[in-house]
């Protein structure tokens, strides 16, 4: 940490509370004051003294191609030039929504929203409003953004922190909203066998991405679709991290999993502010204003967001083949890690699938929140820290996702497995 990035979070801690406009930025979890950043570009990011680091947070997954890519850049500038935002429709709006429902079939309508905790918030409302039930069912660890039904044994920032949930939250409201482990279909069945009744919704991640990576375990979401369709129970996919990142669609296009709805965030957007919410027809129509269930938002469907998220999406249409030597490239990173890691003596494995992955610090297997938590969180903050100094930049918390972009290189491969090696010298 550099005494120009110390002013920098000194200045911020005077006007922005903690410092920092989302939590897990503070570096809490792995000690120090963050870096602060100056630019991006490409695979890399640069703080405010120009130094390079290979940057495998991208933005929290967003930025699949790359921060700055210029095409996309290059349709922001053409919008601005018109204006930034208008409130009324527009035809980009149109496009982006033709575009996400010819990806993802199981979407007949969408509406757009800004974040995608507006998305799930959303979802769950209109769960609600279309079954005339007022409970739900999450998963421990699985973090849906911070609407309050929703930050009931979250995982992101919630774990990162060591804390519970969050203050603020009635009692009447969590008493409305079951977590259950992640990977537990006996727990899932249970739980709909005695509550059916009362059940409006289950929404899952359908890989987990917020306490660390974590893989479905076969038959878990097949068995979540087959209980929910026959209770009448709407079933929601929160692809904000994984819709468009494993290929033009989203996760459940490739286990052949049909959600009623479906939450979209992060890349949709093209690194702008950016969620959507979207699913069958019946369901979908029931928002306002055609249906009784309300949701708005002065900035939804954004014209800067729109054309950057087309510009996107439009790209990765084009990359079907590309989804698939970005796959082996993060399959060889990680795996020459693991290497690295049995060669020092060091407890650790790697959750990874397509292009996301986490290192966790103990023997493994990591199948759910509880076994993700015997992690030796603070050796993650040491190897944080030393990749760091050797000009790597991953996720300043054991419970978050890394990603690769298609602007990582082989070079940027060789580079991060040299600088695991120095860091692990001195580990």
């Amino acid at each position: 940490m550099t005494k120009i990035n110390e002013d920098h979070f000194a200045a911020a801690s005077g006007v922005i509370a903690g410092g920092v406009n989302s939590p897990v930025r503070a570096w809490k979890s792995v000690g120090g004051e963050p870096i602060f950043v100056s630019h991006a570009k490409g695979s890399k990011i640069y703080d405010t003294t120009s130094k390079e680091y290979i940057d495998y947070v991208l933005s929290w997954g967003p930025m699949i191609l790359g921060h700055a890519h210029p095409e996309v850049i290059a349709a922001i500038c053409r919008t601005a030039q018109k204006g930034t935002s208008f409130g009324a429709p527009t035809d980009a709006e149109t496009n982006m929504a033709r575009l996400i429902c010819e990806a993802i079939p199981s979407i007949e309508r969408v509406r757009m929203t800004s974040s995608g905790t507006e998305a799930t918030m959303t979802a769950i409302r209109l769960s609600r409003g279309y079954t005339g039930r007022n409970m739900i069912i999450k998963f421990d660890g699985c973090y849906h953004g911070h609407a309050d039904s929703l930050l009931i044994k979250a995982g992101s920032g919630i774990t990162t922190l060591g804390i519970p949930g969050s203050a603020g939250i009635p009692e009447a409201m969590a008493r409305l909203t079951l977590s259950l482990p992640y990977n537990d279909t006996n727990a899932l069945e249970k739980a709909i066998e005695c509550y059916a009744a009362d059940l409006a919704a289950v929404i899952v991640e359908p890989v987990a991405g917020n306490m660390g990576v974590v893989l479905p375990q076969e038959g878990f979401l097949k068995k979540m679709r087959e209980l929910t369709a026959k209770n009448g129970i709407v079933l929601i996919f929160d692809e904000v991290i994984t819709g468009f990142r494993f290929s033009f669609g989203g996760y459940q296009n490739l286990i052949g999993i049909t959600p009623d709805l479906t939450c979209l965030g992060k890349i949709i957007g093209g690194g702008m502010p950016v969620g959507a919410v979207g699913g069958k027809k019946e369901i979908m129509e029931r928002l306002a204003p055609m249906g009784d269930v309300y949701q708005a938002g002065t900035l939804s469907g954004n014209p800067l967001a729109m054309s950057a998220g087309a510009s996107t999406l439009k790209i990765l249409k084009t990359k079907a083949a590309a989804f698939a030597l970005l796959t082996d490239q993060v399959n060889g990173l990680c795996r020459e890690m693991e290497k690295l890691f049995s060669q020092r003596g060091i407890a650790a494995c790697i959750n990874q699938i397509f292009s996301m992955f986490t290192v966790f610090f103990q023997e493994g297997p990591v199948l759910d929140l509880s076994s993700a938590l015997k992690s030796n969180a603070g050796l993650y903050a040491r190897f944080f820290h030393g990749m760091l100094q050797n000009g790597v930049w991953l996720a300043p918390s054991q419970f978050e996702a890394g990603f690769l972009s298609f602007a990582h290189t082989d070079r940027d491969i060789d580079r991060t497995l040299d600088a695991c090696f120095k860091t692990l010298k001195n580990l």
